[in-house]
């Protein structure tokens, strides 16, 4: 316990001692560098003070009011417009309209509203099917229908 008392006052004394050359040295480094701080800072303010007069120039130029354009130099004189042409037969014709002609491609398809019987339906889906769409549909109408559905769709 003696030891290290002794030792820390020691190095607490000696600690004081050291040279003023050294201080010195720290504390012209301490004042150039304060220096350069200060230009740096100068160099900033005067940095900010043109960016904000740009943008007041800018502000100023959005306010500038817009000027209508100078009238035309041409003076338009409007005309009288004769409209003793007018013809009502021109205008409202009273022709028909032609019929519209079938295409030969109709007539040759075969017609899906042929009737087509349950056993026809059944030979063609199957009876599970047949049963199946009958009970989705709720009867065997709504069935004959979806398999002649279903035959349109294979020819």
């Amino acid at each position: 316990m003696k030891l290290t008392f002794m030792l820390l006052t020691s190095l607490i004394i000696f600690s004081g001692c050291s040279s003023k050359n050294e201080v010195s040295i720290l504390l012209n480094k301490n004042a150039k560098q304060t220096q350069l701080i200060r230009q740096q800072q100068a160099q900033i303010d005067a940095l900010k003070k043109s960016i904000s007069t740009q943008a007041l120039k800018r502000k100023r130029a959005r306010r500038v009011r817009q000027t209508l354009p100078p009238p035309p130099k041409k003076d338009i004189k409007l005309r009288k417009v004769e409209d003793n042409n007018y013809s009502s037969g021109y205008m409202y014709p009273k022709t028909s309209k032609a019929s519209p002609k079938k295409s030969s491609q109709a007539s040759n398809q075969p017609s899906v509203t042929t009737e087509m019987s349950k056993e026809e339906c059944i030979s063609m889906i199957g009876q599970e099917k047949f049963d199946k769409y009958t009970q989705m549909f709720g009867n065997e109408g709504a069935s004959l229908k979806r398999c002649k559905m279903l035959k349109a769709m294979k020819q």
